[in-house]
């Protein structure tokens, strides 16, 4: 293929997956993992796993770097702006009108029944990905009791980039330690962070503060996007800028829509300075990832190449694993309360691990569809 072949592949991939890509990071990976390394086969499983485990250590949205660096992988930088882009617009263009919506007349659309049949159906889709990446993953016993660690410290509360590094440097040292290697000089790859700028100073709530508030925020984020209420509440909120139900309302927005949770830095910025305040808003939060992805992608093969980075990457690909199926484990009792729950969640089974696999977007669609079917049955 050409150039300009791929980019196209590569922005018709990632729109499609940002049009359907609901339930939060593990989701979108898992939904990545099926169309980039099964059915596309752009990588192995084993190089989609050290993107996953590189991405997890620098602030920003996981599943959107993870796009980015699969957009690279195919067509090179041009790609991985595309490959972000296409995937992030749905949802801010989405989100967007909702906040246009919202700010217009109040009111949000009544989407619980969709979100509700779409949530089952992500908790099998992540469990097949965490199937698929932890066989690969999982290479000796002693990654098995790293995972085991990261496993049990992320129930205890640990935050999971701690609890990511905290396996690496455990595996990392353990097998460098085992294999008695000679020591060689050490090539340290450490996440940059762009300055804190200080937009206090700044009238109160000005285009120019939206966009350093929220290019500040998408600079030091770590973790799920849910992290991102609390910087939130602190600089808007606690500010008197807007309300905590106005936040609160935000957060349903970035449930409901497709793609990145962090979209919801569009509504606040439209419920904050309108047209020119989304734009402003959506462009801070997402600027930092473009770069430090363009800086992180190219080091990743020769973090592999390095023996004992490459222990590091062993360590912190089964502990991102271990994240993931954390996660699993909390969305299940969160998610499946009733026999709606369960029943989609079985259907949804069907179609991952059946006798002949359904595309994970069907299996969105179908669960949301279910959702509101379901939900007009009374007792």
């Amino acid at each position: 293929m050409s150039q300009n072949q791929n980019l196209k592949e590569v922005a018709t991939v990632f729109f499609k997956l940002g049009c359907f890509a609901f339930g939060g990071p593990a989701a979108h990976i898992a939904m990545m993992e099926d169309e980039i390394v099964t059915k596309r086969k752009w990588m192995t499983r084993d190089h989609y796993l050290d993107l996953i485990g590189a991405t997890n250590l620098i602030p920003g949205p996981n599943s959107t770097e993870m796009t980015m660096h699969c957009g690279h992988e195919r067509a090179g930088k041009a790609g991985l702006f595309v490959a972000g882009i296409s995937f992030i617009f749905p949802a801010i263009f989405i989100t967007g009108i909702l906040a246009y919506f919202y700010v217009t007349y109040g009111t949000l659309p009544q989407v619980a029944p969709f979100i509700k049949g779409i949530q089952p159906a992500v908790l099998v889709i992540i469990t097949s990905a965490i199937f698929k990446l932890g066989k690969k993953a999982l290479k000796t016993w002693e990654l098995a009791i790293i995972g085991g660690i990261v496993l049990l410290s992320s129930f205890l509360g640990l935050h999971e980039v701690i609890a990511l590094l905290m396996g690496g440097i455990i595996g990392g040292f353990y097998f460098y330690f085992k294999n008695n290697t000679k020591n060689k000089t050490l090539s340290v790859i450490i996440p940059f962070l762009l300055p804190s700028f200080i937009v206090n100073s700044l009238p109160s709530i000005s285009i120019t503060k939206i966009f350093l508030t929220f290019l500040k925020v998408g600079s030091i984020l770590y973790g799920s996007g849910y992290v991102l209420f609390a910087y939130l509440d602190a600089e808007f909120v606690a500010k008197g800028l807007m309300t905590n139900a106005h936040l609160l309302d935000a957060i349903g927005i970035g449930q409901f829509t497709p793609g990145p949770v962090l979209s919801t830095a569009t509504f606040i910025g439209f419920q904050l300075g309108g047209f020119w305040g989304s734009i402003a808003a959506t462009t801070g939060m997402f600027l930092p990832s473009f770069l430090f992805v363009l800086l992180l992608n190219p080091f990743i093969p020769k973090m592999r190449k390095s023996k004992v980075l490459g222990y590091f990457l062993d360590s912190v690909n089964i502990a991102a694993v271990a994240v993931m199926l954390a996660v699993l484990i909390t969305m299940s009792f969160a998610t499946l309360v009733n026999w709606q729950s369960l029943f989609i969640m079985i259907v949804a089974g069907l179609m991952i691990f059946g006798p002949k696999k359904v595309s994970v977007i069907w299996v969105i669609v179908t669960g949301s569809v279910l959702g509101y079917i379901l939900s007009l049955i009374t007792f």
